[in-house]
């Protein structure tokens, strides 16, 4: 599996923010966010190929019990179901953090303690000239209610980025069209994350989109390690 990175440092976001954690960042990606925070992930994706052995020793030899898969998209990767279920077996503690337009080849809840669903909004789509045809196929792939509603049949949160008072619109809309087809919908599981890399943007959206949440009994996520680190790798 091609991985661009392996540290141990503090969950930065959603329900386990503050949580020591080790992150395995996988390189590839199928959507290509105008905002995107990884590029090395996903517009130029970087890494090298290690097995499964290798990415799992890595990991628990580092002190966290927590360990987060992330990306780019690491539901991509074959061997990452396969890599959660050695590091829970080893007694660590495994998320996934995904876009919730893939699932995994095995039920989700068979492979991970907790799932982070982040549903891309409309404003993620890059621009109509960008290359490689990335604007139609970005806004093709990005919406698929059918895996989100399967990922949350695991324990689970659903973490939007939020820039402006229309997505707050659109993300309140798409939670009502999953409850209409059926899924529970529980907003203590629904994370409201400001989004941009600087800390006076983020306070600024901050600002506005905390009373939402709260008035819909969401929550508020804050980019912590922003303010932790800064806007830095391997943090």
């Amino acid at each position: 599996m091609r991985i661009a990175e392996i540290y141990a440092s503090l969950q930065g976001e959603g329900r386990y923010a503050g949580t020591p954690s080790t992150f395995v960042r996988t390189s590839g990606c199928n959507l290509r966010c105008s905002w995107c925070d990884t590029p090395f992930t996903s517009w130029e994706p970087t890494g090298t190929e290690r097995t499964v052995a290798d990415v799992r020793a890595a990991v628990t030899a580092l002190a966290p019990r927590h360990a987060v898969v992330t990306g780019g998209e690491p539901l991509l990767l074959p061997d990452v179901p396969e890599l959660c279920r050695q590091l829970r077996a080893a007694g660590m503690h495994v998320t996934i953090e995904t876009a919730g337009s893939l699932l995994p080849a095995a039920a989700p809840a068979a492979i991970a303690d907790f799932l982070s669903i982040s549903p891309k909004l409309a404003s993620s789509t890059p621009p109509a000239a960008t290359a490689g045809n990335w604007s139609a196929r970005h806004e093709a792939a990005r919406r698929r209610d059918d895996v989100l509603i399967a990922l949350m049949q695991a324990p689970h949160q659903l973490k939007f980025v939020i820039g402006s008072p229309a997505d707050l619109a659109e993300a309140c809309s798409w939670l009502d069209d999953l409850a209409g087809k059926g899924a529970t919908v529980d907003p203590d599981a629904v994370f409201l994350m400001p989004e941009g890399r600087d800390p006076r943007r983020l306070a600024a959206t901050a600002a506005w989109l905390e009373p939402e949440a709260r008035r819909r009994g969401f929550h508020l996520a804050p980019r912590h390690h922003i303010a932790w680190f800064g806007d830095t790798r391997g943090t």
